[in-house]
This record gives structure tokens, C-alpha cells and sequence, in this order.
């Protein structure tokens, strides 16, 4: 926030007004559709580019029931310790019966319009490939929800099936990072793969990333998903992991705190209890990095302060029995 406290999402369904102090406040006013079942509750949380004039946030959350939910996504104002002025400005559909993969990660473009991840479900795999349903996709919208006019499937189909007019990208899993590098803009996202074949991805309007058809993960069970680890008009990840990291949080980092890092994606592993930092150069993985692995917790989440450190959301750790918000500093 502009005044050095956080906002923190609990998946229960709690929003959380964090101060530096160690005081904590209970946000109210959320959604009273709020879906709290296996990965579904409270998703994300995000300021809007001129929240400091327009109190304006927006939250992501699973909505409905354990036989009908999606990913839903709210705009509202901030005032005074409660959400004002709400509007459920997206739905996924159609609803799906699994409480798995909801993804929910959402940011701003340079252009003002936001992009929301939404998971294939879990169950619903072979959705992230079709055109009439917004599972295993990106999409992309107007900041009160409507349909930016240069969407890349608008008005095209699939298999005599007309595309959902918000998707901006396809054929993905289950999403737990989406960052925009603040120098070039480019779009950042990456996803868990099954066992095995997690996925940093550049994103391009329109592409398709594979998923199920092409990747390097296997079933829980070990059975191959795919023959292929790559296929024709389908992009490739910029770096994968193969065994899964199960990647959670993503900033391309710009500051002067860590000039060496400059450019670089960092990403928490929640398998891999650390800090990964993977070295981008020309939009290409020619490194990574493992940190922070003393902390033996899982890392839900990575973000840059506005400072230009870097926090760190940890949830099981060794060191604590409760969540924590970490701040990462050089040591002089």
C-alpha cells in the first residue's frame, strides 16, 4: 500500500490490513459467494494503478459450490477498513465441478486493461484447449469488465465453437505466477505442471501453450500425459522443471537494491521450500538460482517493494507455526 502497510489474502476468506508493527486488521465487506473448499477460497488481491486517487482494489476468488464453481473477480473501493462500492465484474464459465485449479492471479497491463489467470480445473484438462470456456486460460479485460476490442479470438471459433471474447492465451494449467516486467512490458506467467514439467512462460496475445498436448510432466500415477514435449504452433516455455518445484509468486525484478538481478524472474517453490531466481537475458533463461533455502518454508508468494526490496509471503515454515511476510534486503 502507499502508506507501507499490506494487503493479505487468506484463502479461508479472510482479506487482512497487515501494519509494520505487527498489528493486523480484518478487511470487511468481501463476497458473500465466496467458495472456501479444497484450493478455493480468497485468491488474490491487487491495487489498482491509481489507487492512491480512486481507493480502488480488485479480488479474486472462487465463487459458488462444490458441484458449481469458477474463478470470480471483484472491483471495489477501500475506505476505512471495509470494501465499498462492489462490483463482480467477471465469472468463469461455465462452472465446473472439481475444487482444484482455480488460478486467480491478476495484473495490469502498460495499457490500463488487466489479465486474470484461470486454472483447467484439474479434472478438466482437455478444456484448456477448447474455445467455449474460460478453464486453462488467460483472459483480458476492461477495468469494469468488458471486452478490450482487440482481443486476439474475438470472432474466431474452434472446432465449430465460437471463442470466449476475453481469452488472451490458451492451453494452460494451473497458474500461480502472472507479473509484467515494469522496463518492456512484456507479460510473464508461469504454471505448476502435474508430476514434473512446471513452465515459465513469455506470453504473446493469442498463443497457445501446449497444455495437455505438449509437455514434460507425467500423471501422478507416472503415466505419460503426451507423446510430445513440443508441438507445432504451440509455444515452448522459456524454462521448465522437471522434477516440479511447484512454482508460486513471480516478480521481474527493477531495482536497485539487487542491480544484479535486474531484469530476472523470481519465483517461490512451494515443493522446493526456496527462492528460485531465473537469470533472463533477451527474453531467454541462461541461469538459475536457489536462495533462501534455510527458511524450509514453502513460498506462496514474491513480490517487489516499492523500495525495491523484496517480500516474501511463507507459509509451514521450520522457523514459524504461522504464515509470515518476509522482507529481503542486501545485508549492508
Amino acid at each position: 500500500m502507499p502508506d507501507g502497510t499490506f494487503l493479505i489474502t487468506e484463502i479461508e476468506g479472510k482479506l487482512i490490513w497487515a501494519f509494520p508493527n505487527g498489528n493486523r486488521t480484518e478487511i470487511s465487506g468481501l463476497p458473500d459467494d465466496v467458495f472456501v473448499g479444497g484450493q478455493g477460497g480468497l485468491l488474490e488481491v491487487v491495487l489498482a494503478p491509481d489507487f492512491a486517487a480512486t481507493r480502488e482494489v480488485y479480488i479474486s476468488y472462487a465463487y459458488g459450490t462444490a458441484d458449481a464453481n469458477g474463478t470470480a473477480l471483484l472491483r471495489a473501493n477501500l475506505i476505512d477498513g471495509a470494501l465499498e462500492k462492489k462490483t463482480i465484474i467477471f465469472r468463469a464459465s461455465p462452472p465446473k465441478r472439481a475444487a482444484s485449479h482455480f488460478a486467480g492471479k491478476i495484473v495490469f497491463l502498460p495499457d490500463g486493461t488487466l489479465v486474470l489467470s484461470i486454472g483447467e480445473g484439474f479434472a478438466f484438462r482437455e478444456d484448456a484447449q477448447k474455445a467455449d470456456t474460460h478453464l486453462g486460460k488467460l483472459v483480458r479485460l476492461t477495468r469494469d469488465g468488458g471486452v478490450p476490442s482487440d482481443n486476439p479470438y474475438i470472432g474466431k471459433d474452434k472446432d465449430g465453437r465460437a471463442f470466449k471474447p476475453q481469452i488472451y492465451s490458451l492451453g494452460h494449467r494451473n497458474m500461480q505466477g502472472l507479473a509484467v516486467d515494469s522496463e518492456t512490458g512484456i507479460l510473464w506467467e508461469h504454471e505448476h505442471g502435474p508430476r514434473g514439467g512446471d513452465e515459465l512462460n513469455k506470453i504473446e496475445a493469442g498463443a497457445n501453450y501446449g497444455w495437455p498436448l505438449a509437455t514434460k510432466g507425467r500423471d501422478y500415477q507416472g503415466a505419460k500425459i503426451s507423446p510430445y514435449e513440443s508441438f507445432e504452433g504451440m509455444k515452448d516455455p522459456v524454462h521448465d522443471w522437471v522434477p516440479s518445484i511447484a512454482p508460486s509468486g513471480l516478480v521481474i525484478y527493477r531495482g536497485d537494491m539487487f542491480p544484479e538481478w535486474n531484469g530476472d524472474a523470481l519465483i517461490g517453490g512451494l515443493a522446493s521450500r526456496d527462492l528460485r531466481r531465473v537469470d533472463l537475458e533477451n527474453g531467454k533463461n541462461v541461469g538459475e538460482e536457489d536462495l533462501l533455502s534455510d527458511l524450509d518454508g514453502r513460498i506462496r508468494d514474491v513480490r517487489q517493494g516499492r523500495d525495491g526490496a523484496i517480500l516474501l509471503l511463507v507459509e509451514d515454515s521450520a522457523k514459524s507455526d504461522e504464515g509470515q511476510l518476509l522482507r529481503l534486503a542486501p545485508k549492508n
